[in-house]
């Protein structure tokens, strides 16, 4: 970084809001954790954090530990769910060894892995129910799954401060949906105090997973709806300079697939995808107008201002705040298949979170991508893969 250039962290800085957005992807959500440990090397400060299912179990472990305790936190949470429920892990050396052999080999171990969380489950997250749901007429709702998610929320209470999480200083929201009325909600630490049903409510993915139970409501994963809270973050900031870091899981560009196994896939991303595009692009609009109604009442007398009722609702309106969208999105890799969101292990796990470091880094490595925007609308997006396809298409 040339010397002149200001630091992540000081041009972070600049922003009254800096926040990191999560989007749910089950096993992929270690990228995001590989994010959030190049973000914190770098020394930038967040201030909101939201998340939607797997997004939201980091978040509740970023929220709920110090800084200096926040990796290793989530390095405890991510080895102890890449672990079968029951009986004996992998020799990590092994397995890293037979990772680095070919694509062939990865696929093989993938599929090991994703057999395994089908048939035993995950350490510290979830276990396959007995009796299975599927020979009861009628069940409780909360049982209504092919897996027990108990175990989680031992794992986030082990590992994560609630009080801290609510009264940290760190504004705090996750998704779901409500399953009874099929509305989204958002619980949010400055509205409710958020306890561990709260998150695994945003992770609650049915039919593997049940409903959650929360003051007589019952919830699923947000990803029904919307597996993205980036609008709930930028609407909540009009009137504040923005910086969001949003991590996405799924890639809504793909190839047009050529076998079955790549009709899967391709349904994954597209149905998960966050829409990102459709999101920033009413954004910067809405701040395009924002900023026109800003211009437009300074050409109106004070006095006219002041009276007219009119003028007041648009001053209400009109902002001239700007908002900075870095978006980092996982690439799948060509040996991953349609179970690589619930394919857990310790050598694909540790690819995920060197992939979210490396792409973090080398956003972070681009100092006008944290420049506050100054285009006409205010609003500006980056990516920095986008930005390389480009640079190799010149």
């Amino acid at each position: 970084m040339p010397k002149n250039e200001p630091r992540p962290a000081t041009a972070a800085r600049a922003y009254e809001t800096r926040a990191l957005v999560l989007q749910g992807g089950g096993a992929l959500g270690a990228y995001q954790a590989g994010v959030y440990e190049g973000l914190h090397e770098a020394g930038v400060e967040l201030t909101d954090l939201a998340g939607i299912s797997i997004g939201a179990l980091n978040i509740a472990l970023i929220a709920g530990n110090p800084p200096e305790r926040r990796v290793e936190r989530l390095h405890a949470f991510w080895n102890t769910i890449c672990q079968p429920y029951v009986g004996p892990a992998a020799n990590p050396l092994f397995e890293h060894s037979l990772f680095q052999i070919n694509d062939l080999a990865r696929q093989f171990l993938g599929a090991v892995h994703a057999g395994s969380a089908l048939m035993v489950g995950q350490k510290g997250f979830f276990r396959p129910r007995f009796p299975p749901a599927a020979l009861s007429a009628a069940l409780d709702p909360a049982c209504v799954g092919h897996y027990d998610t108990r175990p989680l929320k031992d794992t986030l209470e082990a590992l994560c401060d609630f009080d801290r999480i609510n009264d940290g200083g760190l504004h705090v929201s996750v998704g779901a949906v409500n399953v009874r009325t099929g509305n989204f909600a958002y619980f949010d630490n400055r509205r409710i105090r958020l306890r561990p049903e709260h998150f695994m409510a945003s992770g609650a993915l049915p039919p593997a997973f049940p409903a959650i139970e929360i003051d007589g409501e019952y919830y699923w994963d947000g990803g029904l709806v919307s597996n993205t809270p980036l609008s709930q973050i930028l609407e909540q900031n009009l009137g504040r300079d923005t910086l969001v870091f949003q991590v996405d899981l799924w890639s809504a560009r793909g190839p047009v697939p050529r076998s079955l196994s790549e009709v899967g896939d391709r349904i994954q991303d597209i149905r998960y995808s966050s829409r990102t595009r459709l999101v920033t692009d009413q954004m910067q609009a809405y701040r395009r107008m924002q900023r026109l109604l800003r211009e437009v009442l300074d050409q109106v007398p004070a006095s006219r201002r002041s009276a007219d009722p009119a003028c007041q609702k648009a001053a209400a309106m009109a902002s001239d705040k700007r908002s900075n969208v870095i978006h980092l999105i996982y690439r799948d890799k060509p040996y991953e298949q349609h179970f690589r969101d619930y394919q857990f292990g310790l050598a694909t796990m540790r690819e995920h979170w060197a992939s979210g470091l490396q792409d973090i880094r080398k956003t972070l490595a681009h100092p006008r991508y944290l420049a506050m925007p100054e285009n006409a609308a205010g609003f500006i997006t980056h990516d920095v893969h986008r930005d390389e396809i480009e640079q190799g298409m010149k």
